[in-house]
């Protein structure tokens, strides 16, 4: 991705960090981990429920962050 200027000299980048630090001045821990746990309701029915699924999803994972074949211990 490019993180070219825009009209008010500010990256991308620079935009969302400002942003970020704006909105974490706004909201109370009470508020992100709201979020976290809508985030979890969501999720939770697609991966947690179906071990097959998040056994092939940790493989996944394991590949991606590792540049290997997921069978790293």
């Amino acid at each position: 991705m490019t993180n070219k200027r825009n009209d008010n000299g500010m990256s991308r980048e620079e935009a969302g960090q400002k942003g970020g630090e704006k909105t974490s001045k706004n909201h109370d821990k009470e508020f992100y981990e709201g979020i976290g746990q809508k985030g979890g309701q969501q999720s939770s029915s697609h991966v947690a429920n179906d071990p097959g699924r998040a056994s092939q999803a940790g493989k996944k994972g394991g590949e991606n962050s590792r540049g290997g074949d997921g069978n790293h211990r």
